[in-house]
């Protein structure tokens, strides 16, 4: 049976005691985490959920949210992952389009979700732990697990929307179920005896695959942590002997710049994943926390994890590994004819890991699956020995003057810089060139440069036509929910 909750069911029989879940001194077993969920996929039926119908979770890192997630799909339900910071448009939206019966919220959230759920005429369930506690007590646990077929849509997970709407990328069971079994038993190769830190968003696919559900299904203990903060990173790390972080770029590099004496020296892994990860920032982690980083490449629609630097083979920095087991890539350019080894093309998928489709969008499905691969929107080469190197976002290239500009290569030397904590470069509209390449930039705490400075030190190390004219200093970059930067947020001073 392709049910992904069989994972959890599995598990709890092989090791009911074994701890599952962990936050701060809370402990959830496998035992109990199973029960919650039986008892949480009776509540649902309750409601009035049936197989196939949409359950929405607007829930941070917590206990409930796993046991509300495993609850909607014992029931045969497709869980719809919400961030819990949307506003009241954002969520009427999510709930309408994907045509959810219910929404489960956490109790602290400011009431947007409450206010979009009645506009969208959607049933509305706050979570408080006590309460939500009382609501599971009152079921009969449903033992039972709902049969699905592979290709049942199981997750209705919505993009980031930056080219327009956000679409919702249905991922089945049989998608979501390889992807966990390849990352635990071939890539991460996680075990029970690992403790996995939990501090990607769960509503992300990041999170929720290659930290929940790998761990649900190998056994290890999920350390959650509902909101990244180094120094709470550090601690859990520190408190639960964790052997397993998993994190974007931007939280290595925030970890990387906060001062601790926290002592993490049972790290035995460390996954980057969501964007490039500056070479100057892994070695820099590396030689600080003595733990190796591994990069990979994914994306929403791909379940997520599409090439990794496996841990069987050669690791070259700055390069995203090679396609995981039983998933192919090729490159392809504008012609959609593959390019050559050390050329740049757009990166195509195919594999069991690529989604069944945008949720009621044939069209805009057809586009970006018009033959079987799914065009990521990705430029990337490939090198000699079959490792991809993700070159830049195809929307994200700078065209100055007809040359083609691609920021990760200005960013990767920005970081060079002793005084550079974060870099983004971005194109700004330029009436004679077309764009005009520029850098928001974030200094390391104490540290002093003027943006000329910087400017000649890119320009030292690149063509003349790619380095930044312009250069401004902010204090932070904006984020996403998965702590990705949002390029199409950054915008230049006035003046």
């Amino acid at each position: 049976m392709p049910n992904l909750a069989e994972f959890l069911v599995r598990t709890a029989e092989r090791q009911p005691e074994r701890d599952a879940l962990r936050l701060g001194t809370q402990v959830t077993t496998y035992a109990e985490l199973d029960e919650r969920s039986a008892r949480a996929a009776a509540l649902l039926r309750a409601e009035g959920v049936r197989p196939g119908d949409r359950v929405a979770l607007m829930l941070p890192n917590v206990p409930e949210f796993v046991v509300l997630y495993y609850g909607a799909l014992r029931a045969g339900a497709i869980v719809v992952p919400m961030n819990p910071l949307l506003k009241t448009r954002e969520t009427e939206y999510h709930l309408n389009d994907s045509g959810a019966a219910l929404l489960f919220e956490w109790h602290q959230a400011p009431g947007e979700g409450a206010q979009g759920a009645a506009a969208a005429g959607v049933r509305h369930i706050a979570v408080e732990p006590s309460h939500f506690a009382g609501l599971l007590a009152g079921q009969e646990p449903l033992t039972e697990v709902t049969e699905t077929a592979a290709d049942d849509v199981a997750v209705l997970l919505y993009t980031s929307g930056t080219t327009g709407r956000p679409k919702g990328a249905a991922l089945t069971h049989g998608s979501l179920r390889h992807n966990t079994e390849v990352n635990a038993v071939h890539v991460q190769r996680i075990t029970s005896e690992d403790v996995v830190v939990g501090c990607l968003p769960l509503f992300h696919i990041f999170g929720q695959i290659c930290t929940m559900s790998v761990a649900v299904r190998s056994g290890a203990s999920l350390t959650l942590i509902p909101r990244f903060d180094p120094q709470a990173v550090l601690d859990a790390i520190a408190r639960d002997r964790a052997t397993v972080f998993e994190g974007v770029p931007t939280m290595y590099a925030a970890l990387l710049q906060h001062p601790s004496e926290a002592d993490v020296s049972t790290l035995r892994m460390c996954v980057s994943g969501g964007a490039s990860l500056p070479v100057e920032v892994l070695h820099g982690f590396e030689r600080r926390f003595g733990c190796m980083v591994l990069e990979g490449f994914g994306m929403s629609e791909t379940s997520p994890v599409v090439s990794f630097n496996h841990p069987d083979r050669p690791r070259k920095p700055g390069s995203v590994g090679t396609p995981i087991l039983d998933v192919e890539v090729r490159l392809l350019d504008e012609k959609g004819q593959d390019v050559g080894p050390g050329e740049v093309g757009e990166l195509a998928v195919r594999g069991p890991n690529v989604m069944k489709g945008y949720w009621n969008l044939p069209e805009e499905t057809a586009t970006a699956i018009p033959d079987g691969w799914l065009r990521s929107g990705d430029l990337a080469r490939r090198d000699e020995d079959g490792y991809l190197y993700i070159v830049d976002r195809k929307k994200d290239m700078i065209i100055r003057g007809g040359y083609n500009v691609y920021p990760r290569e200005i960013e990767e030397i920005l970081h060079e810089h002793p005084a550079v904590a974060l870099a983004a470069v971005v194109g700004l509209a330029h009436e004679h060139l077309g764009e005009e390449v520029a850098a928001a930039v974030v200094l390391r705490k104490g540290a002093e440069a003027t943006p000329d400075e910087l400017r000649e030190f890119v320009k030292d190390r690149v063509a003349a036509y790619k380095y930044p004219r312009s250069v401004w200093f902010v204090d932070a970059l904006p984020t996403g929910p998965s702590g990705k930067i949002l390029k199409r947020e950054i915008t230049a001073p006035a003046g």
